[in-house]
């Protein structure tokens, strides 16, 4: 009797739990097949993501082997996959010798996930899009620093010690808050004052976490200023040229060096696979994951339109919504092949996590009309418990 053979393509955060629900979901059939259970990613290791800031403010390792992640069972590909013929069952991927091969599937997991958005390159500064880039931003604000030490002229001495982060979701409000506590420390290291370290955080809202209540966006303001991080509302980054940021609505700002965090976009790689789309390019998806008209495909996390069937609310892309689809998954695969009713999409119980630099971080959630907020230390225990769980780690 064949194997049953299940291809999981992108070893992101949906993708990496994926492996696991499966393995886990399909343990103790009796049907005679056995499993084969296929992880195929582009990079020898899992990138922990959500955690790009921490090579742009220090030398910390955000990068895991596979071996240390992936169930015992499982298989690890490296490659890039170019096509999915869903008629014959099989993909295109190019191997990591640059050779195209073909590869057979019972079951196909589309978990590619999402890439950074990226400002047009005339608009200057530096975007937060991979370890490369974050290493530029280190080197960058390092450097800056070292010349202020002897920049004789005041304003230029404080626009070297100053940085915007253009973009106030959590990657922007979490870059700002470790940029402001590396530089301070950096700056007391070299004999400069830390306290004329400024971080300028531009939020195109009215507030911080405009998906939640007005007080938590004020306690992470009030965190953020205490650090000094200042917030800038309702204002936009538009171009960086020769240490001047013109920004939409003010004066423009002197600083040394500018992070974009722009957010999160589908992976663009989809548009190239004959896979149903929205405009916005995440793949249409009914309330199990089924990719519509393609048997034996499913697809979740950043990269697909998930929507809960109850309430007609879409997912979000964050990894706290990818792992639960995971982990659901599972057993909606299992359902499928033995012919019962699957589990349906349901919305993640509202919360928000943010780490606010080091033992610092506030989560709050919201249960039966009741918010609940954390900060502080515990806040931040969270938030490290959420990275580690996220990344399988323990």
């Amino acid at each position: 009797m064949q194997d049953f053979i299940c291809v999981i393509v992108g070893g992101g955060f949906a993708g990496i739990h994926t492996v696991k629900a499966i393995q886990k979901a399909y343990r103790g059939r009796t049907d005679g097949r056995r499993l084969q259970l296929i992880l195929i990613d582009k990079q020898t290791y899992h990138l922990r993501k959500v955690l790009l800031f921490r090579p742009a403010v220090g030398n910390e390792e955000i990068t895991v082997p596979w071996q240390r992640i992936l169930p015992e069972g499982s298989q690890f590909v490296q490659g890039t996959v170019l096509k999915v013929e869903s008629r014959s069952k099989r993909l295109c991927y190019q191997d990591a010798e640059g050779k195209q091969q073909l590869m057979n599937y019972d079951v196909l997991v589309m978990a590619v996930g999402s890439v950074i958005r990226q400002p047009d390159p005339e608009q200057g500064g530096i975007a937060l899009t991979g370890l490369e880039a974050a290493t530029r931003i280190l080197e960058q604000w390092r450097t800056n620093l070292q010349f202020a030490l002897t920049e004789p002229i005041e304003k230029e001495k404080r626009r070297l010690m100053s940085v915007a982060v253009a973009g106030a979701g959590i990657t922007g409000i979490e870059t700002s808050a470790e940029l402001a506590y590396a530089m301070r420390e950096e700056a007391l290291t070299l004999g400069l004052n830390p306290s004329e370290i400024t971080i300028h955080l531009l939020n195109k809202n009215e507030r911080l976490f405009p998906e939640g209540p007005s007080k938590v966006g004020i306690k992470l303001e009030r965190s953020l200023m205490s650090k000094g991080v200042t917030v800038h509302h309702r204002r936009k980054a538009l171009r960086e040229q020769g240490g001047q940021l013109t920004i939409s609505g003010d004066e423009p700002l002197f600083v040394g060096l500018v992070v974009w965090t722009l957010g999160l976009v589908p992976n663009p790689v989809l548009r190239s696979m004959e896979l149903p789309l929205t405009r916005d390019g995440q793949v249409i998806v009914d309330g199990s994951y089924r990719v519509r008209e393609t048997p034996g495909i499913y697809c979740i996390g950043d990269c697909a339109h998930i929507v809960d069937p109850t309430t007609s609310k879409a997912d979000g892309m964050t990894c706290k919504e990818a792992i639960l689809q995971a982990n659901r998954l599972g057993a909606i695969i299992i359902a499928d092949l033995d012919g019962r009713p699957a589990p349906q999409h349901k919305t993640v119980i509202e919360s928000f996590t943010v780490g606010l630099g080091p033992e610092n971080g506030l989560s709050w959630t919201r249960k039966w009309g009741i918010d609940v907020t954390i900060t502080g230390t515990l806040g931040y225990k969270i938030k490290s418990y959420l990275w580690n769980f996220s990344s399988m780690l323990r």
